[in-house]
């Protein structure tokens, strides 16, 4: 019998999904540019997730759906907010005092392989593969070549930065691989996205209230205020939707493969909103990183290996 792929297929739609999350996630970074100029990280995070949880109780009403009621939910929310939110930001936040941006995106690109580890350890039907392998790692060059040689020069300085990008993007793996138990337990994608935000909200609010006393900050620009509205509704209340449809439809490790694309649709909104010149090592990561993604959806080398489209019906191993 033909051997039979241990990871949900990547359907056009979960292929759609993935590159809409980067987009919004991706967009960020220009959100964040603006902001931070002018706002602590921490108000900035939590203003983020805060207003994106009033964007996404309002999308919820509208829709006629409702918070779940079960303490055993809110449990995992706020295990799920920690884990998605609290400590990778904290983490990527902290890292980024000690290391330059590119280095923190390669080293946040490392996300899909922790996610393959640990699927694999805690999942029945996403063990690891040599396609799933190779194609991360093909990938995860992309991404290297795309941000450049001065942040591949960079590894290995700045060791305890890496290593609290490195625990962000192992904290993302286990957020991709926990964030199944929401559709075990029949909980549709924007009541978990909900649930999660609103966790990660009561979980900053307090540490931002004590450390940076928001009160006592000038009044933001049109621009920050913009900015943070752009964090709320589109890279965080549209991208959790995208994000929990995504992790239900596709799995854990499909889902934590937008961390690879988020770096190229950066540079790419940097390119087209910006202005900002491609260089021919962008162009390589992009072909790596498209490449990468090629071989974890397999469909293109099933067609080589059976001659084309009308060649023979042979599977190939995962």
């Amino acid at each position: 019998m033909p051997a039979q792929s241990p990871y949900p297929a990547l359907t056009l739609k979960s292929w759609s999904l993935l590159l809409v999350l980067s987009g919004l996630w991706g967009g960020a970074y220009l959100f964040n540019g603006i902001a931070v100029a002018e706002l602590p990280v921490l108000v900035v995070v939590t203003a983020r997730v805060g207003l994106g949880a009033a964007t996404l109780l309002l999308i919820l009403g509208a829709m006629g759906q409702r918070l779940p009621r079960d303490p055993g939910l809110w449990r995992m929310f706020l295990t799920m907010g920690l884990l998605n939110n609290v400590i990778p930001f904290s983490c990527i936040v902290w890292g980024q005092a000690h290391i330059a941006a590119g280095t923190a995106s390669i080293l946040n690109a490392t996300t899909p392989l922790f996610t393959v580890l640990v699927a694999h350890w805690l999942l029945a039907d996403e063990r690891m593969s040599p396609r799933k392998v190779a194609g991360v790692l093909i990938g995860f060059l992309g991404v290297a070549a795309l941000v450049g040689g001065d942040a591949l020069r960079a590894l290995g300085d700045g060791v305890q930065g890496q290593a609290a990008c490195l625990a962000a993007a192992f904290s993302y793996g286990l957020a991709a691989v926990y964030g199944r138990r929401f559709k075990a337990r029949g909980l549709p994608p924007l009541a978990g996205a909900t649930g999660q935000v609103i966790a990660s909200t009561l979980i900053l609010l307090p540490a931002m209230l004590a450390l940076d006393q928001p009160w006592t900050l000038p009044v933001p620009s049109a621009a920050a205020l913009g900015a943070l509205v752009g964090l709320a509704v589109l890279s965080t209340a549209l991208g959790y939707i995208a994000y929990f449809t995504l992790i239900a439809d596709a799995g854990a490790t499909n889902a934590s493969l937008v961390t690879m694309l988020i770096p190229a649709s950066a540079i790419l909104l940097g390119w087209f909103v910006l202005g900002e010149r491609l260089a021919a090592g962008h162009f390589a990561g992009l072909a790596l990183i498209a490449m990468g993604l090629a071989v974890l959806d397999g469909r293109a080398l099933g067609l080589l290996r059976r001659g084309g489209p009308g060649g023979g019906r042979r599977s190939i191993p995962s």
